[in-house]
């Protein structure tokens, strides 16, 4: 019985530009575009610092970007530093529905470090870009989301193997060697979730680092003739039964080529975590209609999904990222301030006394099930000082599939977070870009 492992690795290393749809290619090619933005942003954090400086310090000169900055290294170590500018400001890319996967990080951030050093085109980094999507997204689902439970991080798990295709693609790696990247990537998965409940929140940003890095060292060694086992994924000791709860392995490898998961891909509005976006989303339409100040609240209770309740209902954040990840502090954010801007998710604003207070009076219970609309449905009610109460329901976001970002919209955000940067021209690299299906070659990308 041909394994899951192979059969995936047959239909990546079997995919053609030509045959994916249009609809597909565009969406991946918005998503790099986004990711783009969102590493730039992130090159400029302190703990971003941390890690281009060590790769400075390990990396041979090389032909990778470490966007944003104007340094290049070897790939491997690239995509190490690009995972964790994407990942540094809780800017990057997410699917609805959730499987646990971050596409943007996981594929864009080792996919263009290699294929400048390969010398790709931009159709084989669309080509590359969409094989991993479809791959990682397929094992992220038969997981179920469910490594989470037991304290995993899953994108740092899932991230390895859509790290390896990408990059592998772009290596020229043919079935055999494909299969034992994937083989390698599952001892190479990481990531736990202890940070979002003691502090040490930088580390979350290197989950999506090392699963790069990890897929570039794992399609690199199985290039050089390394092996892995080849039942990696549904085998007795393998990934699902090893980091998941709840499986289901006729996922691994259900409608490849006939449905598109990168149609999936969601993009975000707000620099804070994917759960929080239609609660601010909520709160930003009703300031918007009662026209209220943050100081003119004396509590707020949010009823939304149950992962907000189990993982997200964090009054109390000790850091910038725990802030980012608590929804109650979003929310008394974006009750006080723009969180269109990501500046404003600041040191100044987690230690602001008014919005401390509004996160702390805050409750979240779970939204009724049998009235939910999306696995994000939230209903907001706002307890002002005078008494009064005021309620909002609210469904979706912009950025969502079935809400995706126009282009204008797209390029706002792009310029948004790129403003400033003196490592390349936005307008000029946004331009290459939007026209990835055309360039001869993406190495000069950033020049």
């Amino acid at each position: 019985m041909t394994s899951a492992a192979r059969t995936l690795a047959e239909f990546a290393v079997g995919l053609r530009y030509e045959v994916i749809p249009n609809a597909v290619i565009d969406r991946a090619k918005t998503c790099i575009i986004d990711t783009v933005g969102a590493m730039t942003f992130g090159a400029g954090l302190p703990w971003s610092r941390i890690i281009i400086e060590y790769v400075q310090r390990t990396s041979a000169p090389g032909k990778a970007s470490l966007v944003g900055t104007e340094y290049k290294a070897r790939g491997q170590l690239a995509a190490l530093a690009n995972g964790v500018l994407a990942h540094a400001f809780e800017l990057d890319s997410l699917c609805d529905p959730s499987v646990g996967v971050h596409p943007g990080a996981s594929l864009t951030a080792p996919g263009i470090p290699v294929a400048q050093a390969q010398g790709r085109s931009g159709k084989e980094l669309l080509t590359a870009f969409v094989a991993g999507f479809e791959v990682m997204y397929r094992i992220g689902d038969a997981a179920r989301h469910s490594s989470e439970k037991i304290g995993f991080h899953a994108p740092g798990l899932t991230g390895v193997f859509g790290g390896a295709v990408v990059t592998g693609l772009l290596m020229k790696l043919d079935t055999d060697r494909m299969t034992n990247a994937l083989g390698i990537a599952g001892s190479l998965c990481s990531g736990l979730l202890e940070f979002s409940r003691s502090g040490g929140g930088m580390v979350k940003r290197l989950h999506l680092g090392r699963a790069a890095e990890g897929g570039a060292l794992a399609a690199t060694l199985a290039r050089e003739g390394y092996t892995g086992p080849e039942t990696v994924l549904e085998g007795k000791f393998g990934f699902l039964n090893a980091f998941a709860r709840e499986i289901d392995p006729p996922r691994l490898t259900r409608g490849l080529g006939e449905d598109w998961y990168t149609l999936r891909t969601m993009l975000k509005r707000f620099a804070c975590h994917i759960t929080a976006h239609v609660p601010v989303t909520a709160a930003l339409e009703l300031k918007a209609k009662h026209d209220f100040k943050g100081s003119d609240i004396a509590s707020v209770a949010i009823a939304t999904n149950e992962k907000v309740v189990s993982h997200h209902n964090i009054t109390e954040p000790q850091d910038t990222m725990m802030a980012q990840y608590s929804v109650p502090f979003c929310v008394a954010l974006a009750l006080h301030r723009d969180p269109v801007d990501p500046r404003v998710f600041s040191e100044e604003a987690l230690n602001d006394a008014s919005i401390r207070a509004v996160c702390r009076n805050t409750t979240v219970t779970e939204y009724p099930s049998t009235q939910a609309r999306s696995r994000f449905s939230t209903l907001l009610t706002v307890t002002l000082k005078n008494g009064s109460q005021l309620s909002v329901e609210a469904h979706d976001f912009e950025g969502m599939p079935a809400r995706p970002l126009s282009r204008e919209q797209l390029r706002a955000k792009f310029f948004k977070l790129t403003a400033g940067t003196k490592a390349y021209r936005p307008e000029a690299v946004l331009e290459r870009l939007e026209a990835l299906e055309r360039l001869e070659s993406v190495t000069p990308l950033f020049d």
